[in-house]
């Protein structure tokens, strides 16, 4: 211990008396020495303060190497990284060090927080969507089925004969506003998500988003299931993506992609369509780039977009995952 706090002296401290010592051992040196070799003597003392100066500063100063590869992996992402001075290392540095680490171990308890808390808020979210879906699915839709079958035993009626006409447009109104009603109930919220997962859930708005001439297809490498926010998250950005990509983007094929496993889970929707200039603001309408950013944001994923006029445009949401 008392050696230890010996070398975590500061370094000005351990320079002055380096070249103290070695002063006053040059000192006894040139005392006992024949004075034909004062020269020498004096040399080779200053070559050997150079030499000691400049390795115990190297030494002193290699925590910075180390703060400085700390401060760059927590940059790229890696809050399990930690300034690990070493034995012997500055006090000053050493008390650095124990500072970055403190504000690092703050860093991660509070995006573990945030992201308790956006899991929370996506979850409330989708719990408020599931019940208007259901509301929309179980009552005006049943409503609106219950209507159409009064129209048409209405239409079959002879008494109703003038007015037939009226009725069967009555009743062609009301078949639209019914699959219009379906159709919003499954946009607000799948229910296939819920029961059968994020691969069935893609399956199944690829087909609803089938349009004639163009080709969906999805692939998903998953031998674990994201848990239900990072599965909303990444369903609501693949919705988006291939609902934009379907209206603005006129392309042939579509490849919607996911991957998952224990690091992270990895969504490509990419088109061969005409693509956009990524410098000039968006002109879809829905969610938009930028909410598809913030919402895959609150779960500390990453979401990029690669287009070009002509070339298509590729959309990559990245979510790392917790451990199973």
């Amino acid at each position: 211990m008392a050696a230890n706090g010996l070398l975590r002296t500061p370094l000005l401290t351990k320079l002055v008396v380096l070249d103290l010592a070695i002063n006053v051992t040059t000192l006894v040196v040139l005392d006992q020495s024949p004075p034909e070799l004062t020269f020498e003597v004096n040399v080779a003392s200053f070559a050997v303060v150079l030499v000691l100066n400049a390795g115990l500063v190297a030494w002193a100063l290699s925590p910075l190497r180390v703060l400085e590869e700390t401060a760059r992996r927590v940059s790229e992402g890696d809050y399990g990284a930690r300034a690990r001075m070493g034995f012997g290392a500055d006090r000053n540095l050493a008390r650095i060090g124990d500072t970055l680490n403190t504000l690092i171990d703050s860093v991660t308890a509070e995006r573990g927080r945030v992201r308790a808390l956006a899991a929370e808020l996506v979850a409330a979210g989708d719990r408020e969507r599931a019940h208007i879906a259901r509301e929309l699915h179980d009552g005006t839709a049943q409503s609106l089925s219950a209507l159409d079958m009064l129209l048409e035993s209405t239409v079959n009626d002879p008494a109703a004969a003038p007015c037939r006409e009226r009725l069967l447009r009555m009743q062609q109104i009301n078949a639209e506003t019914l699959s219009e009603v379906r159709t919003l109930s499954h946009n607000v919220h799948p229910r296939v998500l819920d029961d059968l997962g994020l691969p069935a859930a893609f399956e199944a708005l690829a087909r609803r988003m089938a349009r004639p001439g163009v080709s969906i297809q999805v692939t998903v490498d998953s031998p674990r299931l994201p848990d239900a926010t990072v599965a909303s998250v990444l369903y609501r950005v693949g919705q988006e993506a291939l609902n934009n990509a379907l209206r603005h983007g006129r392309p042939r094929s579509v490849d919607v992609h996911l991957e998952v496993n224990d690091a992270g889970a990895e969504l490509v929707v990419k088109d061969d369509g005409i693509g956009f200039d990524r410098a000039l603001p968006a002109k879809s309408g829905g969610m938009g780039l930028f909410v598809m950013q913030e919402r895959v944001a609150l779960v500390e994923g990453t979401l990029s977009i690669a287009s070009a006029p002509g070339a298509g445009t590729t959309v990559t949401a990245s979510i790392p995952l917790e451990a199973p």
